[in-house]
């Protein structure tokens, strides 16, 4: 899985937020928030192409999170930006 390209994440007044550019703008209108633990699987799936259980361990690594909650926050997530057009799968 990989970011599609042509999102670019910003951190504006301490907040994320993914905007489209160039051609994006036309089929994804306006922005999308994201929480500091988004930003960081964010940030892992535009460098590489990863797997969910990586992004676990992202989490896991960086937040005290059990591995169980890890697991369902980071397929909400993925489920999120999928339904949205945002990922490559």
């Amino acid at each position: 899985m990989k970011i599609k390209h042509g999102f670019l994440l910003r951190e504006i007044a301490g907040l994320f937020v993914v905007v489209p550019v160039g051609e994006r703008v036309v089929e994804f209108n306006g922005l999308m928030s994201l929480s500091e633990s988004g930003a960081l699987l964010w940030k892992r799936l535009e460098e590489e192409t990863t797997d969910e259980q990586d992004l676990v361990h992202i989490l896991t690594s960086n937040y005290e999170v059990e591995d169980m909650t890890a697991r369902a926050d980071v397929a909400e997530f993925l489920s999120h930006i999928t339904e949205k057009g945002l990922l490559e799968v």
